[in-house]
């Protein structure tokens, strides 16, 4: 990793466990970066940042919840004091699905696009005109391969995924002129516990460990990854193991990935 991060205020989203615990280690240690940790675990988020050995003057903890989404302008407003800016925007959190479409309750739908489309869109809709004010920013959203092709058991997932895509495609179009870059990350299967915490068609949490997610890629090899693809300001990138070749499936053989994603083992 460069010097791209050293100074810059760099904002995560979901920094209590998995992806958002890993990109605060890596960012701790290999960069000079200020960090501000946020998701729904205030307890935790302390912890991970001791964890990763930041000094006070480098980190603040500020918690929140996506789907109280009408929060985020006071939010990041409280955000902009910590530090006087936001430079990068890692919008990380969210919630993951394992249930067929028809045994799926619509409140289960609903609050699936609430947290992981609605309320993400709603924090860097409050974030972006400090950013311009700043003179510029990046946003590095997390996605899901499920953000380009769908896969049986994630249909809400894939639905409120493919939704942050026509957002985020649109928002850097609009921003270019503002100096702000969007980074739209989609992971395959990584090691965190998305699938432990899926809700299920009534909403209540999997708490299963897939085997796929269970053999995916180390979460601190993704996070490395990751911040890579943000510092070379990449626009779309997957990241995972072969999975990822469904992008391409998706693109140049789409029947081809159809009957694929009709056979798969999926839990």
């Amino acid at each position: 990793m460069g010097s791209y991060f050293n100074g810059k205020t760099v904002w995560i989203t979901g920094a209590s466990s998995g992806i958002g615990e890993a990109l605060v280690l890596e960012l701790a240690t290999k960069t000079t970066a200020r960090i501000i940790l946020s998701s729904r675990k205030e307890e935790q988020l302390i912890a991970i940042a001791q964890k990763a050995g930041l000094p006070k003057n480098r980190y603040a903890i500020l918690p929140l919840d996506l789907y109280h989404y009408k929060d985020m302008p006071s939010v990041a407003a409280k955000a902009i004091e910590k530090f006087g800016s936001v430079d990068i925007l890692i919008n990380n959190a969210g919630l993951s699905q394992r249930s067929l479409a028809m045994d799926t309750d619509i409140e289960v739908d609903k609050r699936l696009i609430e947290v992981d489309y609605i309320g993400t869109v709603a924090l860097t809709k409050a974030t972006v005109p400090y950013m311009i004010k700043n003179g510029g920013g990046q946003i590095a959203v997390v996605s899901s391969l499920m953000g380009v092709f769908g896969a049986p058991m994630r249909s809400g997932y894939a639905g409120a995924k493919h939704a942050l895509h026509g957002f985020f495609d649109a928002l850097r179009a609009e921003l270019y002129k503002e100096k702000i870059l969007v980074t739209i990350i989609c992971p395959g299967f990584i090691q965190t516990n998305i699938s432990l915490n899926a809700v299920t068609g009534d909403g209540s949490s999997q708490g299963i460990m897939d085997d796929a997610t269970k053999n995916g890629m180390l979460v601190s090899v993704f996070a490395k990854k990751m911040l890579k693809a943000i510092e070379l300001k990449k626009y779309q990138k997957a990241i995972g193991g072969k999975e990822v070749l469904g992008v391409y499936l998706k693109r140049f053989f789409p029947s081809w990935l159809a009957r694929i994603t009709r056979k798969a083992k999926v839990v």
